[in-house]
């Protein structure tokens, strides 16, 4: 059975869905003000195998993800830039998917944008003002008061009074309650707003996704995902939302991913120590960055260095070698490797684990190969590329990875025109001419290989 560690409760928990084989899955996407960062894609790529693995596991995923197209960040970005605030975050989403599409990742079953949901965030509000959750302050914004929810600090395990030490209401302060959050913001001269019974205005960002994955997944669902920042205040929020409006649990499990770090601090636009995933492209496959945010529990903490993703390189290269050059065959089924893959998976989604069973396949295939047993070698390399692919790793040719991709050097068409130009000269036994046009690949880091009357290239 899959056991998921609910953050709820602290715990490894039995999964057990609301609905026999299906899931209902809700992800905190980005804010889109700026390029999407490492700690962005180890949330996109956390989540994305998560998604994968269940649907391999034989559910009916829907899973959600949404985006975050209006709030003050997005407000000041578009001012300094003298553009709309909707040609700011257009350019961000594209880019975004632009950047998961490199990474692998899986388009959500719906990708919500906050401002296509206001009137769903105005009938939420009105709800929790008319319970007695949400009052309108004297500056026309709406806060919810924290202090009516019994179940507040549930999820952070915090408490109201541990929260209010050290606060303190300032003179011009218009909440009941410092730890009061707005659900509406009134409009200030100049801003985006949109009609609303308390005037013009826009929608705080806690209510955002209350608002999303009740429209879209039911007023309870099976699994709330985002980064370890998100616990609180935002998740916990959240909750206090979403229950004293709907009166009942909002979500059954709670999962979060553990944060990137870099000299031991979060990596984080606000520190301004990001790195962003096009600017790490440059460098590095998106399948290195994977498997380098792969290789870690997703709930760990994960140190970003140029050694980790060299360790993925070099890792991806050894499981490539061992799928390359097999003809094609399929996979066995219900092996004891794919049993223990499984098992290990279902254990909170343990992905380094899944990983070492990999490396138990590849050298298995060597093991074969050694014995001229290619029908085995073949199977096994179909295993491998099947249990690989459920976390979004090996989906390329083998040979197309050892030819690896242009950054600085030679277009892939350059260096075929180059290799037929030595073959001409070869066939012409002009040596001098072909150890010529071998040594300036050599030179660009492109490495020949002659077998069985043909030439093979890689990247070195």
């Amino acid at each position: 059975m899959l056991k998921i560690y609910n953050s709820l409760h602290n715990r490894k928990e039995d999964f057990i869905p609301l609905e026999a084989n299906k899931i209902r899955m809700y992800v905190c996407g980005m804010t889109v003000y700026d390029y999407c960062h490492l700690g962005h894609a180890r949330v996109m790529v956390v989540f994305d195998m998560v998604y994968r693995y269940l649907q391999a596991a034989g559910y009916a995923v829907t899973y959600v993800r949404n985006i975050t197209d209006i709030d003050d960040k997005i407000i000041k970005r578009a001012n300094e830039n003298a553009e709309p605030f909707t040609t700011l975050t257009q350019r961000f989403i594209d880019a975004m998917h632009e950047d998961e599409k490199a990474l692998g990742i899986l388009s959500p079953s719906y990708e919500p944008r906050a401002t296509e949901n206001i009137q769903v965030m105005l009938s939420m509000i009105s709800t929790l003002i008319e319970k007695g959750y949400a009052y309108v302050g004297s500056n026309r914004d709406v806060y919810y008061d924290v202090s009516k929810f019994a179940g507040y600090g549930k999820l952070s395990g915090r408490k109201l009074e541990d929260l209010r030490a050290g606060e303190r209401i300032a003179i011009d302060e218009v909440k009941d309650d410092p730890l009061d959050f707005v659900l509406w913001k009134a409009a200030k001269e100049g801003e985006p707003a949109w009609e609303s019974p308390w005037g013009l205005g826009r929608p705080g960002w806690h209510i955002e996704c209350s608002a999303m994955s009740s429209t879209l997944l039911g007023t309870q669902f099976d699994i709330h995902g985002g980064g370890h920042d998100l616990q609180f205040p935002h998740h916990e929020n959240e909750i206090a939302q979403s229950e004293a409006c709907n009166g009942h649990q909002y979500v059954n499990y709670w999962m979060h991913n553990g944060f990137i770090r870099i000299n031991d601090e979060k990596m984080s636009k606000s520190l301004n120590n990001f790195f962003t995933i096009r600017d790490v492209l440059k460098t590095y496959k998106a399948e290195e960055i994977r498997y380098f945010m792969l290789n870690s529990h997703y709930r760990s903490p994960l140190n970003y260095s140029t050694e980790q993703l060299d360790n993925a390189r070099a890792s991806l290269t050894r499981l490539y070698t061992a799928l390359r050059d097999l003809p094609q065959a399929a996979a066995p089924e219900n092996t004891e490797l794919e049993q223990r893959f499984r098992t290990v998976m279902n254990d909170d989604f343990n992905t380094p684990e899944a990983i070492a069973i990999l490396f138990e396949l590849a050298r298995e295939i060597n093991r074969l190969r050694m014995e001229q047993n290619q029908t085995a070698a073949a199977e096994t390399g179909a295993l491998l590329k099947k249990l690989a692919g459920i976390l979004g790793l090996l989906e390329r040719d083998a040979a197309n990875w050892f030819k690896g991709e242009a950054i600085d050097g030679l277009e892939d068409a350059a260096i075929e025109a180059l290799i037929q130009a030595r073959l001409t000269a070869r066939t012409a036994k002009n040596w001098t001419e072909s150890d010529r046009i071998r040594d300036e690949l050599k030179a660009k880091g492109i490495l020949l290989e002659d077998k069985a009357g043909a030439t093979t290239w890689r990247r070195a």
